[in-house]
């Protein structure tokens, strides 16, 4: 491994010229996978794998697929996800297996073992079942990365309530929007919330947008919360439940949880995901693409569990698997820019599943933060959530994986449930930037706009051609929305993913980005419109257009160009205020990195913005056809603009 900047940047330089990368020798002699390849009859694939849950009761058919695209896998079967995850564990005997390291963002520690999840989680759904939670009501969860999150939405799949977590980050606004939505019983949150060494008031914030909603407070931070006689804290509840709940065997087509995304409208999606093909999907890849073996690994996945990989990936596929992970509360750069690195040395951290966003900065800040710590105990590396750039994967290969990781390029979607794409780490070699093949048991191709495959190295859409165990089912409560946004392309049993890619001749597949008004910044899908909604909102602006510029630090930052009513004068102030507003509607996370003034937009004759005008001009590129505007004269004003703040900027 490199031991200064300048041999590392020497050994990048190198790498960056190979087209390919063998997984070491001393990986793949005991790898669980050695060879990949596709099943010649994948639904009976899919059979195999699920043999390797509990089941209540065994399935009278895999694949229902008479209605597409609304499938159905595992019929007739009953089975539970808390007691795979759980039950069968401690029965095993492994009960006193640490299932978490928690590590709380100024430095405390917990040990949870399977048994204590067990525990707690029987009583927590008790405490659900005495608030009047039954199954299929809709729970709320908007929790920080605490163990009690863990709790909740475990304890809602023993007694098939359907859990609708929601992202730490995002705001109380958008926790009522996605509570309203989804028509939650009761919402769980904690009194406040922290973020590098600031605490956020939650529970007072929830109330000012959701005051008649029931809540259970978990006592997180000391804050003060206000409680009305419809509230209750965590802890209470806990002391008052019976101590057993036996798990309720389940419909493997029962909804597990509703989980929102961004669409092209305003409007999120409320992806909903069953029980069987879930759990079956969720552990295969958990198991084989990060080659765990349970007695010896510890895993960490750094997301939150607010997004679909915290779920699939913290939550259920590695408790399902019986795997010790790592949970941390902070920042990555929080308290200090190397505690990534410093927690993989204390919990001898063996497989690491980060976004490439993070990996960025971590090059940023410089390789010393890295090399301070021992993390020779690495043997597989991940990320997920966006494309990762080549020159960033290598500096991952290299510094933190010493040459001797596989790094395993994830590429799935909230609704696909688990990985869909990579490579099998003792099986393929790597390609830098490349995610990989479709893995066994699924069909990904790369179509024109008729729906024929495209020749290698030819720029397509993404699409999955046949039915996976992990699939989302419908969007809650509005399948028509389902079948336009998915099955409405080509067919009703050909999936459109909403990505361009490119795959090459070797079947490896490269995702470039997506293709509808969807920003991806930090591997955090947001509308456009909901952005614009947003925007429009505040009293002083008139009309906004909001884009996905590309961004070094972040995979794709928001432009927004921002039209402003009557008098009102565009203004540092005025860019601040804007930007703070976003934050307060959707999250911090949704925050225009910059704002553009406009006097107007660029509309076609019926009123439509052409937001690809708008991507064109922010990029540099030449402009595409402007003949539809009904005012070309916009396009000039706007460069004119631009050129300005570059020139500033610069």
């Amino acid at each position: 491994m490199a031991t200064d900047q300048h041999s590392l940047e020497q050994r990048l330089d190198e790498l960056l010229n190979v087209e390919s990368i063998d997984p070491p020798e001393a990986f793949v002699s005991d790898a669980l996978i050695k060879e990949h390849k596709q099943p010649d009859d994948p639904v009976a694939y899919w059979a195999e794998q699920a043999k390797a849950l509990d089941w209540f009761e065994p399935w009278d058919k895999v694949l229902d697929d008479s209605n597409p695209p609304f499938y159905k896998w595992f019929t007739g079967g009953k089975l539970n996800v808390s007691h795979n995850c759980l039950d069968r564990h401690v029965e095993a005997g492994n009960g006193d297996r640490v299932a978490f390291h928690w590590h709380g963002e100024e430095g405390e520690t917990r040990e949870i073992t399977y048994a204590d999840l067990h525990r707690d989680v029987q009583r927590f759904a008790n405490a659900l079942k005495d608030k009047g939670v039954g199954k299929g009501d809709v729970v709320g969860i908007y929790l920080p990365m605490i163990p009690e999150v863990v709790v909740a939405m475990v304890a809602c799949a023993r007694i098939g309530a359907v859990h609708n977590v929601v992202f730490g980050g995002f705001s109380a606004e958008s926790v009522s929007e996605r509570m309203e939505f989804s028509e939650a019983k009761l919402l769980i949150t904690a009194d406040g919330a922290r973020r590098k060494g600031k605490t956020a008031p939650v529970k007072a914030a929830v109330d000012e947008v959701m005051p008649d909603l029931p809540c259970i407070v978990v006592q997180h931070t000391k804050n003060d919360a206000p409680m009305a006689d419809k509230d209750a804290w965590y802890h209470d509840v806990m002391e008052a439940a019976e101590p057993e709940c036996p798990a309720e065997p389940l419909d493997a087509e029962h909804p597990l949880y509703v989980l929102y995304t961004s669409g092209s409208t305003a409007k999120p999606k409320g992806i909903v995901h069953t029980t069987g093909g879930y759990l079956t999907q969720v552990a295969w890849t958990h198991k084989y693409v990060f080659d765990l073996k349970p007695e010896q690994d510890v895993f960490w996945c750094s997301a939150d569990v607010g997004w679909v990989t915290g779920h699939s990936y913290i939550i259920y596929g590695p408790l399902c698997n019986g795997a010790t992970s790592v949970m941390y509360e902070g920042a990555p750069d929080y308290p200090h820019q190397g505690i990534w690195w410093e927690l993989c040395e204390r919990y001898g951290v063996t497989i690491f599943y980060t976004a490439p966003t993070a990996i960025r900065a971590c090059m940023k800040w410089g390789a010393g933060h890295v090399e301070k710590f021992d993390l020779s105990k690495l043997r597989l590396l991940g990320t997920v959530g966006e494309p990762i750039n080549p020159k960033a994967w290598l500096w991952y290969w290299t510094l933190v994986g010493g040459e001797r990781c596989p790094v395993v390029d994830t590429w799935w979607q909230t609704e696909t449930g688990g990985i869909m794409v990579t490579t099998l780490p003792g099986a393929q070699k790597m390609k830098p930037g490349i995610a990989g093949t479709p893995l066994p048991g699924i069909d990904v191709a790369v179509l024109d706009e008729e729906g024929n495959e495209v020749a290698p190295g030819t720029q397509g859409l993404l699409a999955i051609r046949r039915p996976w165990p992990g699939m989302l089912r419908t969007l809650y409560k509005d399948d028509e929305r389902f079948v336009d946004t998915y099955y409405s392309k080509w067919d009703k049993e050909t999936y459109l993913v909403g990505d361009a890619a490119k795959a090459d001749d070797d079947g490896y597949v490269r995702v470039i980005g997506r293709v509808d008004d969807v920003i991806n910044v930090s591997g955090h899908r947001m509308s456009t419109a909901e952005v614009e909604s947003a925007i429009v909102s505040h009293p002083k602006v008139a009309e906004s257009a909001v884009i996905g510029q590309q961004d070094e630090d972040t995979g794709q930052a928001i432009a927004a160009f921002v039209t402003l009513e009557g008098s009102y004068e565009p203004s540092d102030d005025l860019v601040t205020e804007i930007r703070e507003h976003v934050s307060m509607r959707i999250g911090k996370l949704a925050r225009p990195k910059r704002i553009i003034w406009a006097d107007d937009l660029p509309k076609t004759r019926s009123g439509k913005i052409m937001r690809r005008l708008l991507r064109d001009i922010a990029e540099g590129r030449e402009l595409g056809d402007v003949t539809t505007l009904r005012d070309p004269d916009v396009m000039a004003q706007l460069e004119d603009r631009i050129n300005e703040i570059q020139a500033e900027e610069s």
